[in-house]
């Protein structure tokens, strides 16, 4: 199951906060799906079916507003025999990453990051593995708010659309080979730094 936090609606759709739906469209639209799927308990989900061993993937968008992701991911859940501490990965935005970094993790906080808090709060744990889209950040909390609720700038369209395709490939490389190799291969790459 590959969950991709953001905000609902059109108004929402460009910002920063939604780089984790963004994720998932593109996902959909590489395996040859477009639409929502079907919507449920509070999330769009759709089922795509690959050949043996990979099988069933889930995409789930949380159709909630970010601060209540949790019961919509948790009501998909009870729908399926995933396991959450080896079988999600929620993909998200984060603003304590640079624009252009991802980060790969297995477990941990929430962060600061309200989608997951909500998360953490209805699966009881934070067994569960994310994948952190890196943002930046914008001073103060108040400007933190606004930073995340905004679209990006000109100058920061190619990067960020750089970021949601790579973000993508280490989701299907997570599907294909694990974590370890997720990990190995994303984790310190920063999209902003041209290669040498």
């Amino acid at each position: 199951m590959i969950c991709g936090l953001g905000n609902p609606g059109e108004r929402y759709r460009l910002t920063r906060h939604n780089v984790g739906f963004r994720v998932v469209d593109l996902l959909a639209d590489r395996w040859g799906h477009t639409g929502e799927g079907r919507v449920k308990d509070g999330a769009a989900q759709l089922e795509v079916r690959f050949d043996e061993p990979l099988g069933k993937v889930l995409l789930v968008k949380p159709l909630r507003y970010m601060n209540l992701s949790g019961g919509a991911l948790r009501a998909a859940i009870r729908q399926t025999d995933v396991d959450p501490a080896q079988d999600i990965l929620v993909v998200t935005d984060d603003v304590d990453l640079p624009l252009g970094r991802l980060r790969l993790r297995r477990e941990g906080s929430a962060g600061g990051h309200n989608g997951l808090r909500s998360i953490i709060a209805a699966l009881g744990g934070t067994d569960f593995a994310r994948l952190r889209v890196g943002i930046g950040r914008s001073g103060t909390s108040r400007a933190t708010v606004d930073h995340v609720l905004s679209t990006f700038r000109a100058d920061e369209q190619d990067l960020a659309t750089e970021a949601i395709a790579t973000a993508a490939d280490a989701v299907e490389l997570w599907l294909a080979e694990g974590m370890d190799a997720a990990m190995n291969r994303y984790n310190g790459v920063d999209l902003a730094v041209p290669p040498a």
